[in-house]
């Protein structure tokens, strides 16, 4: 199987960290983001990995050097855009894609099935599948449902709204490729709407694992603190 991991962001919101390291390569407990999902993958069948890259390549570079052990797990190549294109712009980028592939943020922390997401995605004839995390969202005011007019029909107190959201972790067809022209700029949701238009099946993946999007300072703290007690078990048994 055949993945790609999109690393080029500036990852602006963790500064100043990230303006010294990208931030897939910021650890958490004793191991880089990045290498937390190489073996990851790796455990979950997954044979060839690409990083899309662009700010600080070379320490990734310097990484791939430096962890040599990887390698022997999972075959592991770049791209470099000299000037970025999006998240879905980049892919045109990377000559040799195929068949069915998963693309997923160099920033993320979850213990999602992977093989189960792939194996839903080929079951249901859909050119896109994106993996869905139900968010709640806590409303602290009371919410007034009103007419045009402004009379009030209801009032609801502090309610806590529930959304699916995007994990960050997609499967693709390589159909979808065909609605991405190289060197131009082209991010994730423009690329959904685009096939929505088209009338091409997007299908959204739900799920129930834990999932830590780490584009804050709090966010890395408490993805620190969960993978240093062991309450969450992020790494694969054999790659622990």
């Amino acid at each position: 199987m055949r993945a790609v991991i999109l690393a080029g962001g500036r990852g602006t919101r963790l500064a100043p960290y990230t303006t010294v390291i990208p931030k897939p390569l910021l650890p958490v407990g004793d191991k880089p983001i990045l290498e937390i999902i190489c073996r990851q993958l790796a455990a979950s069948g997954f044979t060839h990995l690409t990083l899309s890259l662009g700010y600080m390549s070379v320490y990734f570079r310097t990484f791939l050097a430096q962890h040599r052990s990887l390698q022997r797990l999972i075959k592991i190549d770049f791209v470099e855009e000299e000037e970025p294109t999006g998240t879905a712009g980049s892919l045109a980028s990377i000559s040799d894609l195929q068949g069915t592939f998963l693309v997923m943020n160099g920033d993320i922390l979850t213990n999602l099935d992977y093989r189960a997401l792939v194996q839903s995605h080929q079951n249901s004839g859909a050119v896109l599948t994106i993996a869905a995390h139900q968010k709640r969202v806590k409303i602290d005011l009371g919410i007034l449902e009103t007419t045009e007019s402004g009379q009030v029909t209801g009032y609801i107190e502090k309610p806590t709204l529930h959304y699916p959201v995007s994990m960050g972790i997609y499967v693709y067809d390589a159909s979808v490729l065909d609605f991405i022209v190289k060197g131009e700029y082209l991010d994730f949701p423009s690329l959904v709407l685009k096939l929505v238009a088209a009338g091409k099946k997007v299908i959204a993946w739900n799920n129930n694992a834990t999932w830590l999007d780490l584009g804050r300072h709090e966010d890395l703290l408490e993805a620190t603190q969960l993978f240093g007690t062991g309450r969450y078990d992020f790494l694969p048994k054999e790659a622990a």
